[in-house]
């Protein structure tokens, strides 16, 4: 089952939010996980939506707000996804897009925009199986501050 997460959700998604730093070589720091992740569900800074299996979370997906100037209309930007590894080939990624895209729907976006690795096999299958398209008419730049 896919729902919204909620505040009671915190201690189970704090962990699977640390899993999924950790898979992209980030340190574990469960503590910070849940405050970020509190003040995320608190500020409605992001949509977070949690799939069940027998009464425990086994994977999320966050969405940011982001708009388009030229279509007028909020798009969302699919920034983590993530299945612990106990719980993958199940199908459970599918249902978490899914729900982001129902979600997308009901909010009169003009769409769900993210960003994968080239190297990322297993999402470069997963996303155009579920309606996405490769997008390359655009080069993707990053202005970072050490």
């Amino acid at each position: 089952m896919t729902r919204k997460a909620n505040q009671k959700d915190l201690i189970q998604l704090s962990e699977l939010f640390d899993q999924y730093r950790v898979f992209y070589n980030k340190d574990s720091d469960i503590p910070a996980a849940e405050i970020f992740l509190k003040e995320r569900i608190e500020n409605k800074d992001s949509e977070i939506f949690v799939v069940e299996n027998e009464d425990r979370l086994v994977g999320f997906v966050q969405l940011y707000p982001l708009f388009s100037s030229t279509r007028m209309k909020r798009y969302w930007l699919l920034n983590d996804l993530f299945v612990n590894e106990n719980y993958r080939g199940k199908g459970f990624s599918k249902q978490l897009i899914e729900k982001a895209q129902y979600w997308a729907k009901s909010t009169n976006s003009a769409g769900i925009l993210l960003e994968t690795g080239k190297s990322n096999d297993i999402g470069n299958q997963l996303y155009p199986a579920c309606g996405f398209e490769l997008y390359d008419d655009v080069n993707f730049y990053e202005w970072k501050i050490s």
